[in-house]
């Protein structure tokens, strides 16, 4: 007997690194990810599947994310990384071990093991994905084991954007780029940075009061049945990190917002939106903390691998985090086989928690509930290098051991519990303060009046050109003119500036975007196109290959429509 549904969700993405840089920041990054999490990952479902286990993920993979992992020149890029690795661990291997460094046998073990380890996630690429790793999630989805979700184009911050064409357009090109690469429409998305807003009345230029659809209208205007949400949207109360961030000159400043009223929802089930047949699903927070915190979740614990400490000549992780308080000198060595056997620890623990929470409000409430979780899939393998082993045993002992948790996909849920109330839920982010306000602040104001003005520009000169000009390098300009704008308004830009991960790095990448954008509609304005110039900026930013440029020509305004009595407002 079913005790209720547990529902496992993983947003991938990472910003466009193509020819932008290696390291620290740029394409490194992506190659780091697809060894420690997307192959890991892929080998976790497929290893399932032989043993007669579907996997029952949701994994969300952005648009741009899928364009990188299909492009040729980052797969064989990807390759080299893979053999710079392997080069550079063999050195170790040689030079351990050595009398001089103390536990240098242990060190020999473990670069041996690092070398075997990158040796398969190569042998993995190479030879059993064909370097295609869209194909194999293709796979996987096919055969029921996963359902892939999409999002926003480039992971645009959907409520900062100014005009619905370009909401619109990020996430048709979104859904279109999924269909294309997957071979099927998306069933749900991923909100970029979690990022909502509610429709809104505003005057338009006639004077007039207009209405402003919810983020939702366009969600269905392009197929997309559900989306995700943190739990503090519908339960209320003070949210995990309910805080104001400010960046002062790499320092961040936490200012305390006040606590929001508890609305009376719980994140058990679904919720419908008012304004569009799209439904809603919130994190439980409790399940999603318990494995997201590394300071009071599973990724803290003293035997799982050090990140931030590596071997200055190799660049390997050899170290374990032994504590919190330890300094990064003083960290103990990794152990492997003691990490795996916390791992098989916390499964058990983590299985065990699902099924008692939702055999609990089972009990309590008389029916069945839902436990969703939702995590930033780079957080298994890349930041903790045991998580993918950790989901991939949390789903084996539920197979085998805990039936009466029904695992579902997030489609597969609300096709089979579809939702029987509708709520309003406010602004909201997954950011600190739980608003807008990691993405627009003093460190970032100065973006948004620029994302503004594109918007405003590529709207006017694709309503110019409403058919598709037989001038070849004209309606090459304007396709390119459209990427370029998708890519400038990418949510990481304001984020790796507020947090000072990589201010200069996003300020230096805004501004690229920017300026090609720029550069491409005053060659279209001045009907003067440089095919070289032209060429030059495709040869970088190639992604959305089909994309058509009219996806950016203007949206009427549109009357207030009739409210749904049936609202039910969380909180003001």
């Amino acid at each position: 007997m079913s005790v209720g549904q547990f529902v496992f969700m993983l947003h991938s993405h990472l910003p466009y690194y193509r020819k932008a840089g290696m390291w620290p920041f740029g394409e490194e990054n992506l190659y780091e990810c697809m060894a420690e999490t997307y192959v890991p990952l892929l080998n976790a479902i497929s290893e399932l599947y032989d043993e007669g286990i579907k996997a029952k993920l949701t994994v969300g993979i952005t648009p741009i994310l899928a364009e990188q992992l299909n492009d040729e020149h980052l797969k064989h890029g990807f390759v080299e990384y893979l053999d710079s690795r392997i080069a550079k661990v063999s050195k170790d291997l040689e030079r351990y071990p050595d009398e001089k460094v103390p536990h240098s046998q242990h060190l020999k073990y473990l670069a041996k093991y690092y070398f075997d380890w990158f040796c398969h996630i190569k042998d993995c690429f190479v030879n059993k994905y064909g370097m295609d790793l869209i194909a194999q999630f293709k796979k996987y989805q096919d055969l029921g084991c996963i359902e892939i979700t999409t999002s926003g184009a480039t992971h645009g911050f959907s409520p900062l954007l100014a005009t619905d064409a370009n909401l619109n357009a990020q996430f048709k090109v979104g859904q279109d780029t999924t269909t294309r690469l997957f071979g099927k429409k998306a069933c749900g998305a991923w909100l970029p940075e979690c990022a909502y807003r509610q429709g809104y009345e505003y005057v338009g230029k006639d004077g007039q009061k207009h209405w402003r659809p919810a983020i939702e209208v366009t969600l269905q205007n392009n197929d997309i049945e559900y989306f995700f949400t943190e739990s503090h949207v519908i339960e209320g109360g003070n949210s995990i990190g309910n805080r104001r961030v400010i960046g002062v000159y790499g320092n961040i400043e936490y200012i305390p917002l006040p606590e929001r009223e508890p609305t009376g929802y719980d994140t058990y089930s679904a919720y419908w939106l008012p304004d569009a047949q799209v439904a809603v699903m919130g994190r439980n927070e409790r399940a999603g903390y318990q494995v997201w915190s590394a300071a009071d979740g599973y990724p803290g614990d003293g035997c799982f691998r050090e990140f931030h400490r590596k071997d200055a000549n190799s660049g390997m992780h050899y170290w374990r985090i032994t504590s919190p308080k330890t300094d990064l000198g003083d960290k103990m060595l990794y152990d492997p086989v003691l990490a795996l056997n916390k791992v098989n620890e916390n499964s058990d623990h983590y299985t065990t928690l699902i099924y008692h929470m939702l055999n609990d409000y089972k009990n309590a409430t008389g029916k069945e509930g839902l436990v969703m979780v939702s995590f930033d899939t780079e957080l298994f393998g890349h930041w903790w290098f045991e998580g993918v082993e950790f989901i991939k045993q949390v789903i084996k002992k539920f197979n085998n051991y805990l039936p009466q948790v029904e695992r579902l996909t997030a489609g597969e849920y609300i096709h089979a519990y579809p939702p029987k109330e509708a709520i309003q839920i406010p602004e909201s982010s997954w950011g600190q303060g739980g608003h807008f306000y990691v993405w627009n602040n003093h460190l970032t104001e100065w973006m948004w009046p620029i994302i503004h003005a594109c918007e405003k520009r590529v709207s006017a000169i694709a309503d110019r050109y409403p058919n598709i000009p037989e001038d070849k390098l004209l309606h090459r300009a304007l396709n390119q003119m459209a990427r370029e704008n998708l890519l400038l308004q990418s949510s990481d830009w304001p984020f790796l500036i507020t947090t000072w991960q990589a201010k200069d790095y996003a300020t230096d990448r805004f501004r690229e975007h920017v300026d090609r954008f720029e550069t491409i509609c005053d060659m279209i304005e001045n009907n003067c196109i440089d095919d070289a110039k032209l060429r030059e900026i495709e040869s970088i930013d190639n992604c959305f290959p089909v994309i058509d440029y009219r996806v950016y020509q203007s949206i009427e305004e549109g009357v207030i429509p009739q409210q749904s009595a049936k609202l039910a407002p969380l909180y003001n």
